[in-house]
């Protein structure tokens, strides 16, 4: 217990103690060009996020949290008056305004994001999550390979739309018939548990609500560079696609089966009560409605709240439905919109992206660089944290260097981070559903460890030929 507080002590001091360090240092000696006394504040809470996001010695929500107070308190125009008092020889700087700061909370994204928790509760109370998942599993038929191809497949597709944590949870209350029928030691039991997580890390990519960081990406791309719900998907689908046939492959020959076939009973009922019926059609018309923006003209945050609505109205979703929303993962979303939008708006997010001088830099390493940058951190912390830090940065870097306008710029740069991302699964800690599939007690780390790697690097390298193959048109 001991060495835990000590532990815990030393993370708490450097993540405070660093950033404190960092704001005594004069302001003209940081070697980022000419700051103003906000960018150097701003700077020392980015410093304070990354470390506490990395090291965890409190919730992650929390930190979110502590970031949009530290903003409100030492960057808003209702800020401390002493942090209002101008300097000797620093400019002070331009200073946000504190209701900016508040419509984190109000983001679109957020909206979006409590339309999903809506919809993957609302199956999930009715049972339209595992029906629906034993009905397509039985067209796989009973050999092990196709079985694990129909587990990859459905928990891809579900990932798409609802949280990967909820739907890891539901196919692995699936998968326990299907283990039953496997001998104990065949090694195939760790290849239908590690292709849960996998399928649900990777079947996020392909939609704008799948995982945080595709939501993440969407705030900084509006106006000229914005994306529609089905235009995402032409870039994510394929991607998604190839990443599961590689895992499926891979699986198959990281742990292979003795067995030709396997006896499975799969039963399951559609309920039919009126609220049953409610959750099915809003389900599919907010799917379709997602799917066809160009058509009715409601972006996917707008149709986000149709679902919400009509459950709440109903009375599907309740009091106690509201408890069952990520509201940890909805705060944590907030906190990186804010000092997302804090360093847009001081500046400093062009200020970093200038410290190298990426101009200089084959437009295709740009893009590598930060990509497997992105990639070790989602390794290490959360991705959606990861996707707070570097969206921002790639964002400025993309719209101050003329050569990624060839590459896509804006468009380019958001997608391959977030998608870069969402590939960090190396560690039972870097994703939910790593930590689920290992608390089974039927992989080990060091399993999922060779898995992540492999399916990591190979999603890496799908992502660097198609941005070579852009670059050569």
């Amino acid at each position: 217990m001991r060495d835990i507080s000590l532990s815990l002590l030393l993370k708490l001091l450097i993540a405070f103690g660093l950033p404190f360090a960092l704001l005594q240092v004069p302001t003209p000696s940081l070697p980022l060009g000419e700051l103003t006394l906000v960018q150097h504040r701003l700077l020392a809470i980015f410093v304070m996020a990354a470390l506490l996001w990395v090291l965890e010695p409190v919730p992650v929500y929390a930190t979110s949290l502590l970031i949009i107070v530290l903003q409100l308190v030492m960057l808003s125009d209702q800020s401390l008056l002493l942090f209002r008092q101008p300097a000797d020889t620093t400019p002070l700087g331009d200073f946000i305004a504190y209701t900016d700061i508040f419509h984190a909370f109000a983001s679109p994204i957020i909206m979006l994001f409590l339309g999903g928790f809506a919809l993957a509760i609302a199956a999930a109370k009715y049972r339209l999550d595992t029906n629906l998942a034993r009905v397509l599993l039985k067209p796989f038929g009973s050999q092990p390979r196709y079985i694990m191809l129909g587990l990859m497949l459905i928990t891809a597709v579900f990932s798409m739309f609802m949280s990967n944590t909820a739907t890891t949870v539901m196919m692995l209350a699936l998968l326990v018939p299907i283990l039953a029928a496997v001998p104990k030691e065949d090694s195939s039991i760790k290849a239908l548990v590690l292709a849960i997580p996998v399928a649900a890390n990777t079947g996020g990519i392909a939609t704008p609500i799948g995982t945080p960081p595709n939501a993440i990406a969407l705030q900084y791309l509006s106006d000229e560079h914005s994306i529609s719900f089905l235009g995402w998907m032409a870039f994510g689908l394929p991607f998604v696609l190839v990443q599961l046939a590689l895992a499926w492959w891979l699986l198959q020959r990281l742990y292979p089966t003795r067995h030709h076939t396997l006896d499975l009973r799969l039963e399951g009922q559609f309920q039919r009560c009126w609220q049953a019926w409610v959750v099915y059609l809003t389900f599919g018309l907010t799917i379709v409605l997602w799917l066809t923006t160009a058509w009715h003209g409601m972006n996917a945050y707008v149709v986000a709240l149709i679902p919400l609505t009509v459950f709440a109205l109903t009375g599907i979703i309740g009091k106690e439905e509201l408890k069952l929303f990520n509201w940890d993962v909805l705060w944590l979303v907030a906190g990186g919109i804010a000092i997302g939008m804090a360093l847009d708006q001081t500046g400093l997010a062009g200020q970093l992206a200038h410290a190298i001088d990426y101009a200089s830099l084959p437009t295709l390493l740009i893009l590598i660089l930060l990509s497997v940058l992105c990639w070790l951190m989602a390794n290490f912390m959360s991705n959606t944290a990861t996707a707070n830090l570097l969206m921002p940065i790639g964002a400025a870097i993309a719209t101050s260097v003329p050569a990624l306008a060839g590459a896509g710029g804006l468009t380019a740069m958001l997608i391959m981070l977030a998608f870069s991302a969402s590939l960090g699964m190396v560690l039972p800690v870097s994703t939910p559903p790593n930590s689920l599939a290992y608390s089974t007690g039927l992989i080990d780390s060091r399993d999922m460890m060779k898995v992540g790697i492999l399916v990591g690097l190979s999603g890496l390298s799908v992502l660097y030929l198609a941005a070579l193959m852009a670059l050569s048109v």
